[in-house]
């Protein structure tokens, strides 16, 4: 007897799709009550209450968002392995500070990325929703050569059971949606 029954199949999409980041969203894990709610892989409701997310812009082309997937035939398990690569341009004593700050508390990180659904809004994934993210590695690099970047390369890792999901479409811009409670607003410097 099967656990799972698939449900359909899979064509060729004729569309193109862009990778790639825009921005990162940081939300620490301990203000999320209760964590956000996931339905059939979308985050249907975030409650943070008087809490803000901490947006980041990145550099194009300089940031991955990714998802190892793992199993075991032996013992009949499945989890997945999510990581966000970051890249921030330039080393400044502020950044530092804010690195040092993420490096000691757990988020809950979202990214919006170049993809867009069908409406032409940009697609927003959750990463550590369930078990929070943490970072695990990085580096300040000043670069050798005049033209080299200088800044910082850090990366988030987390562990769960079930995929990243897709946050709910927006209204006019990310994260207003009426089931979303974040009055604490989104800080963006």
């Amino acid at each position: 007897m099967a656990c799972t029954a698939l449900s359909k199949g899979r064509g060729l999409d004729c569309n193109r799709v862009s990778g790639g980041v825009k921005y990162i969203y940081f939300g620490v894990y301990d203000q999320f009550s209760p964590l956000p709610l996931v339905a059939s892989s979308e985050i249907t409701d975030i409650e943070m209450g008087a809490n803000a997310l901490y947006r980041y812009t990145v550099p194009r082309g300089s940031t991955t968002v990714n998802e190892a997937i793992t199993g075991s035939t032996e013992n009949g398990t499945l989890f997945y392995t999510p990581t966000v690569n970051m890249v921030l341009n330039r080393l400044t004593k502020e950044d530092q500070n804010e690195i040092k700050l993420l490096g000691q508390t757990q988020v809950i990180v979202f990214a919006q990325l170049n993809a867009q659904l069908a409406n032409g809004h940009d697609v927003i994934v959750g990463l550590g929703v369930t078990n929070g993210m943490s970072m695990n590695a990085g580096s300040a690099d000043s670069g050798a050569a005049f033209g080299d970047r200088n800044g910082y390369t850090l990366t988030f890792d987390g562990l769960e059971a079930n995929p990243f999901p897709m946050v709910a479409d927006y209204t006019t811009a990310p994260f207003d949606n009426a089931a979303f409670t974040i009055t604490g607003g989104i800080i963006t410097s």
